[in-house]
């Protein structure tokens, strides 16, 4: 089995002031560089053929590129406990295009829609119950913004899960064009 997800991959110099921006969370588990990414659409486990059906179907998607940007901090939570730190991007709208696209596509080879509200984000740092107040980073990192960077492909990415951490590795590339 396979476990699959689309994301778009920041350039190196974003991934850098994202890297900047962790700390100050006692218990938290930042992202590393190769986990950094923007989830357009988990896929989860599917068998090979499946994976090879995703990979062609992705293969159809046309796009124009577009521009994202950092655009602050904020966080996630689970039943009232912050869950997730991320960063936010922006503008949505090229993102939301792309990802309605990548749905039709994964619709089309039998991988049912995902039902769940999507906001653009890049998660930077995950939680647990322990982890200490969040209060201080979003304070001095919540203003934080970059220069637009160019998004001209998205990928698909395989997870392995280890006890240390999740391993991404990039299945495939799709340029956008």
């Amino acid at each position: 089995m396979h476990r699959l997800f689309v994301a778009l991959r920041p350039p190196a110099p974003i991934r850098q002031l994202l890297l900047a921006a962790m700390g100050g969370i006692s218990g938290a588990r930042w992202q590393s560089d190769d986990q950094m990414h923007l989830t357009l659409r988990f896929i989860g486990k599917v068998d090979r053929h499946l994976a090879g059906d995703v990979h062609a179907a992705l293969g159809g998607v046309h796009h124009p590129p577009f521009a994202l940007a950092l655009n602050g901090i904020g966080c996630f939570d689970r039943r009232g406990f912050p869950d997730a730190v991320w960063a936010g991007v922006t503008p949505h709208e090229e993102v939301k295009a792309l990802r309605k696209k990548v749905d039709a596509a994964l619709l089309r080879v039998g991988v049912p829609p995902d039902e769940r509200a999507f906001l653009p984000h890049i998660t930077i740092a995950r939680l647990n119950r322990n982890a200490g107040p969040i209060g201080n980073l979003l304070e001095e990192a919540g203003g934080l913004t970059s220069p637009a960077f160019a998004v001209d492909s998205f990928a698909l990415f395989e997870s392995d899960l280890t006890h240390e951490a999740a391993v991404y590795s990039v299945v495939e590339r799709y340029p956008l064009a």
